[in-house]
């Protein structure tokens, strides 16, 4: 008979947030995926779990899936957890899940604290729908195409940063969003958590020498339907140029930028090709 998958969430920071159920299934369990074991290991200590672990990463997460998902297939019990949070968001045990469904094997969730949530939650900006955006990525066209395509997002949206990159990624969510109300949420649920409340120009010029520390969740206010009214053909075929600077040919920017600024794709289009 098959086994499971447990999709099991641990403290953000605070170890009193860790619920007596997912003790209770990691102390059950046959086995545990860990993202770090080195990072695991403190946590089953401090609650007396002996559960074996193995490591399940980004770098080897294709062949140990299909390991792990044998074992439970021969019916044994994996609880899959990530250094801090709920396990599988943003995170490698994402394709854990994606080869368990397609091999029809169960898999539970087990609720734990989430940086997400509890960000939007405690960040004063609307929170009635939101979009979560995870990481920007590092490469700079990618960087920019998802930037560009947030531009008239109405809703709340959500993005996780590491300290030392929130200067840069500040200055760019300006350039692209235009001075907005963010809340730059850190180190939640532990001795020094913080709100900060600002906007973007504010905190361009405040944090610009990364002196922020610890874990950070940006929220940022959604575009108002007024600014997206306000584009001009001109700001639509910078947002074009951008596309095609990301690789995008200059019909699917055209498009895109089209679906953006609310112009006509072949207007932009043709300034496109007279730009060339």
């Amino acid at each position: 008979m098959s086994g499971k998958l447990y999709v099991v969430g641990t403290p953000i920071g605070n170890l009193s947030d860790f619920s007596p159920r997912a003790i209770e299934t990691l102390s059950q369990a046959d086995f545990i995926a860990a993202e770090d074991t080195r990072v695991t290991i403190k946590l089953l200590n401090r609650f007396n779990i002996s559960t074996p672990m193995i490591s399940y990463h980004k770098y080897n997460a294709n062949e140990r899936g299909d390991e792990i998902c044998s074992r439970i297939e021969n019916g044994e019990n994996c609880a899959i957890v990530t250094d801090a949070g709920m396990p599988c968001i943003s995170d490698p045990g994402e394709l854990l899940v994606r080869q368990c469904a397609d091999r029809g094997i169960q898999v539970c969730a087990v609720p734990g604290p989430t940086a997400l949530a509890s960000a939007v939650a405690i960040s004063g900006l609307p929170t009635g729908r939101f979009a979560f955006e995870g990481f920007l990525s590092v490469n700079k066209p990618s960087r920019r195409e998802h930037l560009v395509s947030l531009i008239h997002e109405k809703r709340t949206m959500v993005f996780y940063e590491a300290p030392h990159k929130l200067s840069a990624t500040l200055r760019d969510m300006l350039q692209y969003f235009g001075d907005r109300r963010i809340s730059i949420v850190r180190e939640l649920t532990k001795v020094h958590e913080e709100v900060i409340r600002t906007t973007l120009a504010e905190a361009v010029e405040k944090y610009s020498d990364d002196s922020i520390k610890g874990e950070i969740v940006l929220v940022i206010e959604g575009c108002h339907e007024e600014e997206k009214k306000d584009s001009t053909i001109e700001e639509a075929l910078n947002t074009a140029k951008e596309l095609v600077e990301t690789g995008m040919s200059l019909s699917d920017a055209a498009r895109e930028s089209a679906k953006l600024t609310g112009f006509k794709k072949g207007e932009i289009y043709k300034l496109l090709l007279n730009d060339k």
